[in-house]
Order: C-alpha cells, then sequence, then structure tokens
C-alpha cells in the first residue's frame, strides 16, 4: 500500500508540476473572463438584469440541445424549482440515490416531500433503474392521478437521478421505467455539463434537467445554476418563479405567487459566458488526464473509474476504487498527509440526521462504493 501511495503522489507531482499543495478541482480562467466582467461593472448591469444573463441562456439551450433555459444562483435551487414545476408537493414522495451531494435531497426536502433512497449501479454510480423498477413493482399503483406508494399512501410524484462525477446513469432504462409508472424524471446534472448519453446532452431527458457552477464545477459562474428544458411555457414559468413571480408592469409591483429571489446576477453570467467558450477544451484535457491515470493505475493494480460504452463523460471528478474501507481510509490519510488533496465519496444520505427515517432498499451498491471510492486531483492543467 505505501508502494502505491507514494507513486500516485509522485505521478501526481509531476502532472501538475508542483511541489505544493494540490488540489482536488481548482476553477481556471484562461480566456474572456475579466474583459467579460469588467464589461459589466462598466454597464452598471451587475444584478439580475443584463445582456449576459440572456447570452447565457440561450448559450446553455445550444449545448443542452433544449429549447429553453433559466438562470439562477446556484444548483440546489434549480433542483427545487424544476421539482415544483413538476407538481411536486407537501406530503409527496421523489424516488432518488442515497449516494450522492446533499442538495439533491435539499431540494427535495425545499418543497415539502420525502426522498426515496434507492440503489445505484456500481458501474454509473448512478439511480440504478433496477432498483426503481423493483421498489415500484412492490410498493406502487397507478391511480387515476397517479402513481402512489401503497404502503404509506402517498404519491410518487418525481424521480431524481444524479449523474455522479459526470457518469451518466443509463438514462433509457431509467425512462422506460418511469414511463410504465407515469413518473416524471428531473435530471440532476450538476456535475455532468458536457456529458453524454448515446451522443444526447445530460439535462436533456427528463421533464427538467438542472446544472451547477459553483466554483468546484468544471466550468464556473463562482456560484450559479440552471433550469433547462423542452417545455417552452414551463421554461417561461421558471423565469417567472425564480424572479419573485413579479408581473411585467413599468412601475407597480405585484407579484402572483409564492416565488423566489434565484435569478442570476449578470456579474455571474458574464463569468460563466467566458468560462462556456471553454468547456469543450476543458473537456479536452480532462478526458486526457483521465487516460493518464487509466494507464498508471491499471500498472499499479487499482481499478480507475471510466465511462461506460456509449456514453461519454466529462471527467468533472475522477475516482479510483480501492479495496476495503480500510485501505480506502490509508489511502485518504497517507495522500493529503503528503499535500494532494484526496476525498472520499459522499456519505449516504440516510446517514444524515435529517435523512435517516427515509425509506431506503438494502443499497448494496451504494454501500460498497462508499467503502471504496477516492476522488483524486481532477482540474484542468494548461502546462
Amino acid at each position: 500500500m505505501s508502494d502505491l501511495i507514494d507513486n500516485t503522489v509522485n505521478f501526481i507531482r509531476e502532472y501538475f508540476e508542483t511541489k505544493d499543495v494540490i488540489p482536488l478541482h481548482v476553477p481556471r480562467f484562461l480566456g474572456n473572463e475579466k474583459e467579460y466582467v469588467a464589461n459589466t461593472i462598466d454597464s452598471t448591469f451587475v444584478s439580475s438584469v443584463g445582456a449576459y444573463v440572456d447570452q447565457f441562456e440561450d448559450k446553455i439551450v445550444e449545448l443542452t440541445e433544449t429549447r429553453r433555459g433559466v438562470a439562477v444562483v446556484n444548483g440546489t435551487s434549480a433542483l427545487q424549482v424544476a421539482l415544483r414545476l413538476t407538481g411536486v408537493e407537501d406530503g409527496d414522495e421523489v424516488l432518488t440515490q442515497a449516494l450522492t451531494f446533499v442538495a439533491t435531497a435539499n431540494a427535495i426536502r425545499y418543497n415539502g416531500a420525502d426522498p426515496v433512497f434507492l440503489d445505484v449501479d456500481r458501474d454509473t454510480m448512478g439511480l440504478s433503474p433496477k432498483a426503481v423498477k423493483q421498489f415500484l413493482d412492490e410498493f406502487a399503483e397507478i391511480r387515476e392521478d397517479g402513481c402512489y406508494n401503497k404502503q404509506t399512501g402517498n404519491r410518487i410524484a418525481a424521480c431524481v437521478p444524479m449523474h455522479t462525477f459526470g457518469f451518466p446513469v443509463h438514462l433509457d432504462e431509467l425512462e422506460s421505467v418511469c414511463k410504465e409508472w407515469n413518473i416524471p424524471i428531473v435530471e440532476d446534472a450538476a456535475e455532468s455539463l458536457g456529458s453524454l448519453y448515446k451522443r444526447k446532452p445530460t439535462g436533456s431527458f427528463g421533464e427538467f434537467g438542472i446544472f451547477s457552477f459553483n466554483g468546484n464545477k468544471i466550468v464556473t459562474a463562482g456560484g450559479g445554476g440552471a433550469i433547462v428544458t423542452d417545455k417552452i411555457e414551463a421554461g417561461q414559468h421558471a423565469k417567472h418563479l425564480t424572479t419573485t413571480a413579479k408581473k411585467p408592469h413599468d412601475y407597480e409591483y405585484y407579484h402572483d405567487e409564492l416565488g423566489y429571489n434565484y435569478r442570476m446576477p449578470n456579474l455571474n453570467a458574464a463569468l460563466i459566458c467566458a468560462q462556456l467558450e471553454q468547456l469543450d477544451r476543458f473537456i479536452e484535457n480532462k478526458r486526457a488526464l483521465a487516460g493518464k491515470y487509466s494507464d498508471f493505475f491499471e500498472k499499479e493494480g487499482v481499478i480507475f473509474r471510466t465511462e461506460n460504452t456509449d456514453t461519454k463523460a466529462n471527467y468533472w471528478l475522477m475516482c479510483v476504487e480501492l479495496e476495503d474501507r480500510k485501505q480506502r481510509d490509508l489511502f485518504l490519510e497517507k495522500t493529503n498527509e503528503k499535500g494532494i488533496m484526496t476525498r472520499p465519496i459522499w456519505q449516504l444520505m440516510y446517514r444524515l440526521p435529517m435523512y435517516e427515517d427515509c425509506f431506503r432498499d438494502d443499497q448494496t451498491h451504494a454501500e460498497y462504493l462508499e467503502d471504496r471510492i477516492v476522488n483524486i486531483p481532477s482540474s484542468v492543467y494548461v502546462k
């Protein structure tokens, strides 16, 4: 194990060409970021109205091959609003995965619904269509107004798969299962901008898709998020809700429903517009690093997680699969001691106090991965 750790540290230091601490993932500003942000400051339109907000919405629609995009302050708010527009209400249930960042579950709970935690697939680390089907076959029934959990009596209002680290879930199978049970899909594509499933962008498969542009994502607005959809009217409603549900008027203030102050500021939109100009370059760079990691860890006898056939991953965060929890913890401890930032995959959501009472299935694959997956430095690096 000590040889693996030393060899990994040396490999990463040689690639990133530094003896300093090497972060897990940092933003790269290599293009027009300063120019666009300065333009925004000069225009004085730094808040939620401005040319860059409109430009960003057009660009995210183009990238995701959808019909309407809405710029919001972060990925969590995007998911919260998308779920509301899907019809998720108090007392509903939403099918999702326990192996995810906490924002996925939080956005469900913000709508008054309860997450139902189902297992993931080992190969994608994302929501398993087989686990969804097994749960629905056992617990669900179709009624006139939707799909219901026979055991709890609650409506199953949506399904939220999350594309872990940019690796697409098995979307065809998941769509087939959810269609059979009349359950809409909302894709948590926060980590997968630029990833493709059968040549189609993630985020474009469900009723809605959402993205995050947090500082650690493949491209960043500092903060920022987006909702995308093929439903024009639903997209317009999303914009209305995220702009405090204010009705247009020359001077009067009138809000016709409960809305949110979630609109992305023009200052952030300027930054993300410049970042999106480099998305293809960033993905190419990261995929090249993934290739080098793959070759290196194969020689070390360690599994480096790679994309499935018929998908193209953005390799946002790259990861290795170690033998067990003991090896995982030793790898984490020693690499961090040596200045290489590594991190474990998230704790499963039902281990957190606010979600410990939620339904979960056996979680066989999720617990297996929780014990073994470690993220390694994944930044874009231009030599």
